[in-house]
């Protein structure tokens, strides 16, 4: 009996330790671990609520069950911070204004009134162009004295037309539309001052100029051509009516400007011709 009594309470004994073991190791899981450093208390300065009347400071002890006292609103001062208005107000002293030019208003009508236009600052003339262009339409009355300061806008233009109204008809002309004029303006250059010898006075800008704008006859037949049809001899034989009006025009255009006589005029004309002639079959073919 002793020892049946004395097993029964070591198995008790042995379960209960069992049961201790078990309960501690569910106590170290289920708490969070916190580093030495942050275990400690930290000395927290108290809260002082401003209030209309003198207040101690309430400092919460450790183990005071007891609750804050309630928030209190800070009282309004007597003096509050001073308001700084933003109107400067006008005083004879105030200092100038920085800027006292012109005004941009009368800009326009005074500051601007001695300067000439663009145009004539680029060299472009247009009432000299128009004038230019109405003397070579008429051959009849043609007047030698507004060709003699040469310009190359009214040339140019007449270019760009020629080689837009051959780009219409499926031609892509325009680099070799200036290329000729340049090699007929040196042609006619060097032709006419072996002729003249000493006695010609014509310079490469005005034969560049001459010749550009007696190109309008040939502009007039680029564009009449896109009506006509090719390959008879209608067109053929209005192109000759347009290369003789060219040729006209530039070979007096060239008499008169250059003081030279009237017995050149066949060599001048004959050279004025081929020029003419090779500008009307690239119109033609």
């Amino acid at each position: 009996m002793i020892e049946s009594s004395l097993s029964l309470r070591l198995n008790h004994k042995n379960k209960r330790k069992k049961q201790l073991k078990k309960a501690k190791k569910q106590n170290t899981k289920s708490k969070t671990f916190f580093p030495p450093s942050m275990a400690k208390e930290f000395s927290v300065r108290p809260v002082i609520f401003p209030s209309s009347t003198p207040s101690t400071p309430y400092t919460r002890r450790p183990g005071s069950s007891s609750p804050p006292p309630p928030f209190q609103t800070a009282p309004r001062t007597s003096s509050p911070l001073p308001f700084i208005p933003f109107d400067i107000p006008s005083t004879s002293s105030a200092p100038p204004p920085l800027y006292s030019g012109i005004p941009i208003a009368s800009s326009s009508s005074g500051y601007f009134e001695d300067e000439p236009p663009l145009l004539e600052e680029l060299g472009i003339n247009t009432r000299q162009i128009w004038r230019k262009t109405v003397s070579i339409l008429n051959p009849i009355r043609l007047d030698p004295v507004l060709h003699e300061d040469g310009d190359l806008s009214g040339p140019f233009m007449f270019l760009l037309s020629f080689g837009l109204f051959q780009l219409l008809a499926g031609k892509f002309y325009f680099g070799i539309v200036l290329g000729w004029v340049i090699m007929a303006s040196l042609f006619l250059y060097s032709t006419f001052n072996m002729i003249a010898g000493r006695n010609g006075c014509l310079d490469l800008y005005r034969c560049f100029s001459i010749i550009g704008y007696c190109m309008l006859p040939m502009v007039i037949f680029s564009a009449g051509s896109l009506f006509l049809p090719h390959g008879g001899t209608l067109i053929f034989a209005i192109g000759m009516v347009f290369v003789f009006w060219s040729t006209w025009v530039c070979t007096s255009l060239l008499l008169r400007l250059a003081s030279c006589g009237d017995e050149h005029r066949g060599l001048v004309g004959y050279a004025c011709w081929l020029v003419y002639l090779l500008f009307s079959l690239l119109v033609i073919f």
